[in-house]
């Protein structure tokens, strides 16, 4: 859950992974994963995979994968990547979430490991918050896993407050997105968002037979600003739309597909892999390039970031009001779609100018 706005932004499938396989019959388990093990838990995450096409569309996926798969070698990331990707699934798609058994792995270990899984374009996640602070900074994991037996006394225990206002800063400082895990309570939220934490996962959200689609519990509203104009009428996630993105290495042939089969589509987001934008595609400015003399055959193949522009973002707990005070800095793009980001700057949604002036004309 997005503690500020309110949206689910992904699903986290929660499970326990295969025990490890020891290394003769009844001994202990080896030190590393070999190749029969690993392609049990290929075939494990396949299934969790599978459980939840049935379940939900299009959000991302959380999933858990137990940290000793980092000594499998390159044989696992190959083998897991072709399974996900004929079960319908990107990579960028998935994140996954490494167990607690992370802090008794070597570093020598985690960080080849991690940059095996970045490279076949999935998002490694630290299940737990009890590695190394340079560790988090030198590994830079999409997010990062604050453990319940912290969370749990946020509310009401400085202590537990101090260490969560702590790995919120080494998250931000580094890139790596810290997600409070058990939130219980209205109380934690509005205490882990003064610590900095944006994203969060628990019983106060929904029970853990919630399914994709169905309600949760809104979040509490951020405490207003004391009588400043900007801060009266609707905020702009109301009138949020839901992204049409693509990654930031996407051809313009794709874009133009996108724009040709939706006529109703603004403007195109090109996101990196951490899902903030590094660009946006306008459609009036984009098909004037495209259909004007040898455009196709100059930027067809090419890739759309050329013809971006730098994108509008502004916070999503902004009014409409002053995101129009924002519009109107740039008077050359003026009727341009915003783009709303969190507080990591990660994309959120997009938001038509025509929308808010129409709000504000009728209150």
């Amino acid at each position: 859950m997005d503690l500020d706005s309110g949206a689910v932004v992904a699903v986290e499938v929660v499970a326990a992974p295969p025990a490890p396989s020891p290394a003769v019959p009844g001994g202990p388990p080896t030190a590393e994963m070999g190749v029969p093990e690993g392609t049990a838990v290929a075939d494990w995450v396949l299934g969790l995979v599978a459980e939840a096409a049935g379940t939900e569309s299009l959000l991302p996926l959380v999933l858990p994968l137990p940290a000793r798969i980092l000594t499998a070698g390159e044989g696992f990331v190959a083998l897991v990547e072709s399974r996900i990707r004929r079960a319908g699934r990107r990579p960028r798609d998935i994140t996954f979430l490494l167990g607690a058994d992370l802090a008794d792995l070597h570093r020598s270990v985690v960080l080849p490991g991690v940059s095996r899984l970045r490279a076949a374009g999935f998002r490694c996640g630290f299940g737990t918050s009890m590695v190394r602070p340079d560790l988090v900074v030198e590994a830079a994991p999409f997010l990062m896993r604050i453990d319940p037996g912290i969370v749990s006394g946020v509310a009401t225990d400085q202590r537990h407050a101090t260490v969560v206002e702590g790995l919120a800063r080494i998250g931000r400082g580094s890139g790596v997105y810290a997600m409070a895990s058990g939130v219980e309570a209205a109380e934690d939220v509005l205490r882990l968002r003064a610590c900095g934490i944006r994203l969060g996962t628990g019983a106060f959200f929904a029970d853990r037979a919630w399914r994709p689609g169905e309600r949760v519990t809104p979040v509490p509203e951020p405490t207003a600003g004391q009588g400043r104009e900007e801060d009266a009428g609707p905020r702009v996630t109301e009138f949020m739309l839901p992204p049409v993105g693509f990654d930031s290495d996407t051809t313009t042939e794709q874009v133009l597909e996108a724009f040709t089969g939706d006529p109703a589509l603004n403007s195109v987001i090109l996101i990196d892999h951490r899902e903030r934008p590094v660009g946006v595609i306008d459609r009036t400015r984009f098909l004037l390039s495209m259909t004007g003399r040898y455009g196709h055959a100059l930027h067809a193949k090419r890739p759309a970031l050329r013809l971006a522009e730098s994108p509008r973002t502004i916070p999503a707990w902004m009014t409409a009001l002053a995101a129009l005070r924002v519009a109107g800095q740039d008077t050359e793009r003026v009727y341009d779609d915003l783009v709303a980001t969190n507080s990591y700057g990660q994309c959120l949604g997009v938001v038509h100018i025509s929308d808010l002036i129409q709000s504000l004309s009728r209150s």
